[in-house]
């Protein structure tokens, strides 16, 4: 990182954040996002000069990474040596303020960038491809899952109303309202490939096939995905790809199972290796939940948020990954001018 804080910072030691975001420079692929955020950037002919790409992108990350709203994020490049250093900002040059982080995510239509050109999407894509290429991504097997993303119910609002996009569900006892994160997760690495956003009332079977990459032979799943290979979706079977999909069985049925007998004992031992194995979803529903802080939706709409929802997936990628990666090789970064 740039030194830039003209010997204000005066601390040695080294916190869980300052750790963190030296960790990030060094594996998030910022070549390559630049380039693929470059050509839909402004060109800036009139009016004050546009903010490099690569800054606005690193404030965006760190907006996901703290749970930052645009108040805040601009608070905080004021207020935070460290950030500052991040960004890439010296404390003599201008600071975007809220409107700028927030048009940097606007077209004059005015809708989202990322969401727009579908660049989120593309970012946990060019992710992907640098975990397959450094061989932490096989993609031989998807366990896929769903996890409820909380809206806000009240209608105390402006407009009276909840957002129509979202919905309620019932999970045990207890009702939701929000949508669902759907992933598909490489079976060896626990790395996400695949994310889908639906209202959370929409069944999670539903998405199953379409949280697969293509190339898999074995999908994993727990109960709700139930009936997943008699669906119409279900990819057809060739002779270079014969999905089988291995789903949990219902928890009345396993806790009727006789374990004195050698078949039920042997469908125990089945479901534990099956349980161990999905076990791994869990682990970037965590991240994104307890390390960035993403338990309610930011925007409305499924498509804002689902969007969001590909760039936070992609960072839990590179956050998962990162003792993996720093061995491999920092990805080559150029900090903004």
């Amino acid at each position: 990182m740039q030194q830039s804080d003209l010997g204000l910072n005066l601390s040695t030691q080294k916190t869980r954040k300052r750790e963190f975001l030296e960790q990030m420079q060094q594996v998030v692929p910022w070549k390559d996002l630049v380039a693929l955020m470059a050509p839909y950037a402004p060109e800036g002919r009139k009016g004050r000069p546009p903010f490099p790409v690569q800054m606005l992108l690193r404030i965006h990350f760190m907006q996901q990474w703290f749970t930052l709203s645009d108040p805040a994020m601009e608070e905080a490049l004021h207020d935070l040596p460290l950030f500052r250093d991040f960004a890439g900002l010296s404390w003599d040059s201008p600071t975007p303020d809220e409107s700028t982080i927030l048009r940097f995510g606007k077209t004059p239509s005015p809708r989202h960038l990322l969401e727009k050109h579908k660049l989120a999407e593309q970012i946990l894509k060019a992710v992907t491809d640098l975990l397959v290429s450094k061989k932490l991504l096989l993609l031989s097997g998807t366990i896929v899952d769903a996890t409820l993303i909380a809206a806000p119910s009240s209608t105390k609002n402006s407009t009276k109303s909840r957002d129509p996009e979202m919905h309620q569900t019932k999970k045990g006892n207890q009702w939701y309202f929000g949508m669902k994160a759907d992933i598909g997760v490489d079976a060896d690495s626990g790395l996400v490939h695949t994310v889908r956003g639906t209202a959370a009332n929409v069944s999670d079977v539903v998405e199953a096939n379409s949280l697969l990459h293509g190339q898999e032979s074995d999908g994993y799943a727990d109960a709700g995905y139930l009936g997943a290979d008699k669906r119409p979706d279900m990819p057809i079977e060739t002779p270079e790809r014969k999905l089988r999909w291995h789903i949990a069985m219902k928890r009345s049925k396993r806790k009727a199972l006789d374990l004195q007998q050698p078949i039920p004992a042997l469908q125990e031992q089945l479901e534990q290796v099956k349980s161990k194995i999905r076990a791994k979803v869990e682990h970037p529903f965590r991240v994104i939940k307890c390390q960035f802080g993403h338990v309610k939706v930011r925007y409305l709409g499924l498509s804002k948020n689902t969007q969001q929802l590909h760039t936070l997936f992609a960072l839990a990628n590179l956050w998962m990954a990162c003792a993996r990666l720093l061995v491999s090789g920092p990805s080559k970064s150029v900090m903004p001018a």
